[in-house]
């Protein structure tokens, strides 16, 4: 009976300890998929990049430029959406394993912290070409107005630009193969733009939610880090008294031993003495 007791012990262990194997083996492959997926979207924005100076570099871009641009976009999107749901998903399952000791924790919380810094700052990049493509097509379409005649500054651009509606100032260019050319490129730059804030909205709210996240880690960290400073110094102490405890159970011992050996000699000497009187009567 004691025997399968043991063996029942032993499996409940060991399925215990096959389900944490297995727990930590997921994370891992988590915390290597969103790594990966961080790359990928690393290396799309430099692909972007080449795209945006190709399409601002030509009059009219070619067709295929733009819809390889459209795709890579696309595929950003998703593996932006893809990251901060993994992500959200790591911070949960931390939030849940509090109960784990605090070096395990710090871990795991100092991997999540370094993906998302990681990706924020990757897609604050996206987001910083995005930029600089928008300023630059502006710049082209408010150069070909003024090719065509047509002078007007930056508020009434971006006045153009948030109407949707580029007709505010290109009716009544006049017909000439200069400013077909200028107004064929103002409208294809116009497409662009809204294309591109389009984007820009979409990814805001998903920047933003990551960027608080990375916010919030700061201080997160430093409440693990204070966590584990006292766990540090709780076990200096204990060690410390631990020390003291032996010194003190040391000398304590030695003088237990020194008070039987007197003992043993006074007794040894009364014995010696009512041995003697003895003898003598």
């Amino acid at each position: 009976m004691l025997l399968d007791g043991i063996l029942q012990d032993l499996s409940v262990n060991c399925h215990s300890i096959d389900k944490l194997v297995l727990l930590e083996v997921r994370q891992l492959d988590l915390i290597e998929e969103t790594r990966q997926n961080i790359d990928k979207i690393s290396e799309h924005v430099e692909e972007a990049k080449k795209l945006y100076s190709i399409i601002l570099s030509a009059p009219i871009p070619e067709p295929k430029t733009k819809d390889d641009l459209e795709q890579l976009m696309t595929e950003i999107k998703k593996r932006a959406n893809n990251v901060r749901n993994k992500l959200k998903s790591m911070e949960r399952h931390i939030e849940e394993d509090e109960v784990r000791s605090s070096a395990d924790l710090r871990i795991r919380k100092s991997q999540h912290s370094v993906l998302s810094r990681k990706f924020v700052e990757v897609m604050t990049k996206y987001n910083e070409a995005q930029v600089d493509f928008r300023e630059r097509s502006k710049g082209r379409i408010q150069r070909q107005l003024e090719i065509t005649g047509k002078k007007t500054t930056d508020e009434e651009l971006e006045e153009m630009l948030e109407s949707g509606n580029p007709a505010i100032f290109t009716s009544g260019i006049i017909d000439s193969q200069i400013s077909k050319q200028a107004l064929s490129e103002i409208e294809g730059r116009h497409k662009d733009i809204v294309r591109l804030e389009s984007s820009i909205k979409e990814l805001h709210d998903m920047f933003v939610d990551i960027a608080m996240l990375v916010e919030n880690q700061g201080e997160m960290l430093d409440n693990i880090e204070l966590n584990v400073m006292h766990t540090v110094d709780h076990v200096e102490k204990a060690r410390e008294e631990t020390k003291r405890a032996m010194k003190y159970q040391g000398q304590a011992r030695k003088k237990l031993i020194i008070i039987i050996v007197v003992v043993m000699v006074l007794l040894g000497i009364l014995a010696l003495i009512i041995g003697l009187s003895v003898g003598l009567k």
